[in-house]
């Protein structure tokens, strides 16, 4: 469901009638966890036939798609106003999240694909994680044990496939956050997933381009020692492991076309360094994957939408990108299962 205040289910529903004007039905059936009545309203507002059909379990939903949207309810506490989040609705935004997760935990589902939340809206209702990639780590350690799960954020397309190593944090922040170990743990979540899900690598690993932080890459230490202190050494430590990783590289030279053949994702230093290329590249086509989890999860890459909820104005493409590439993601682990 995600934020119901924000464009969510508006593109959930375009998603539903893209496949239904197409005639092409995907092979995946989607089972929304949301608020019928919320779903029925939006409708309403864009223009739509409410195609909500709410079913018991998974195994109903199948019948229905795509002639209808299969649904499991989760009432909201009140009415949704577009682009006026109010927190009373929090606790239903946090148990769409856990029931669909424990859905996929049992099998009723491949994968999980999540429409954005508001972390403000959801703070103030009592959520105790920083976003969803958390709160998602957490539940994968509840309902199946083990762990602690490492989540790892992906962005994903066509065009380019980035990780940012640090995320939310204060650029100042940025240098003191760097280890060795997180650069090595990160990268070998992303080997992992590469070859697991994205079926990349073949007889070889998958090819990672490393990210310096400073510019021109510290400059032989010129202009910052973090890539002589932290970085290569942990890419020496990675290669010796076995892994296909290359750097520390110029980030200003690392995601123009001729550059983005030489490898298969790139591992960023900071939230920004790895956002603004693919935002500039792919800005309504990229997918937020999660790795690091013992499910596979994708989400837009974008936010709620506050200012355009409500005006039929938001566009599905993310979402239906997150959803196409969610079933392939399903699809290439499922093969390799047996063999992890």
């Amino acid at each position: 469901m995600g934020e119901p205040a924000g464009v969510g289910l508006e593109l959930t529903l375009k998603l539903w009638q893209a496949v239904r004007a197409s005639g092409d039905v995907p092979s995946y059936v989607p089972l929304l966890f949301a608020d019928p009545a919320a779903v029925g309203d939006c409708a309403r507002r864009a223009g739509l036939p409410d195609p909500a059909k709410v079913v018991g379990s998974s195994s109903e939903a199948r019948a229905l798609w795509p002639d209808y949207l299969p649904i499991v309810s989760v009432p909201l506490a009140q009415p949704v106003d577009p682009g006026r989040p109010d927190p009373a609705n929090g606790a239903a935004v946090m148990a769409s999240i856990e029931q669909a997760t424990a859905a996929v935990v049992r099998g009723e589902a491949a994968a999980l694909v999540t429409n954005p939340i508001a972390k403000r809206v959801l703070h103030e209702a009592g959520f105790s994680h920083p976003g969803h990639t958390e709160f998602l780590a957490e539940l994968a350690h509840r309902l199946l044990g083990g762990g602690p799960w490492r989540p790892v954020m992906l962005l994903a397309s066509d065009e380019l496939r980035v990780v940012p190593l640090t995320i939310h944090i204060p650029i100042a922040a940025v240098p003191g956050a760097l280890s060795q170990g997180l650069i090595i743990e990160t990268a070998r979540i992303l080997d992992q997933g590469l070859r697991r899900d994205f079926a990349l690598g073949g007889p070889t690993r998958p090819r990672i381009a490393m990210a310096g932080l400073n510019p021109h890459a510290g400059e032989g230490g010129s202009m910052g020692t973090e890539e002589i202190r932290i970085i290569a050494p942990a890419i020496a430590a990675l290669r010796a492991d076995g892994l296909n990783v290359t750097g520390p590289h110029p980030a200003d030279t690392l995601f123009h076309a001729e550059a983005r053949t030489r490898y298969d994702a790139v591992i960023a230093m900071y939230h920004d360094q790895a956002l603004i290329p693919i935002k500039t590249l792919a800005f309504d086509k990229a997918v937020n994957v999660t790795l690091g989890l013992p499910f596979v999860r994708t989400s837009p890459d974008h936010g709620t939408a506050f200012d355009i909820a409500g005006t039929g104005r938001a566009s599905p493409a993310s979402l239906s990108a997150a959803v196409d590439l969610a079933a392939k993601l399903a699809a290439n682990r499922a093969v390799s299962a047996p063999q992890q």
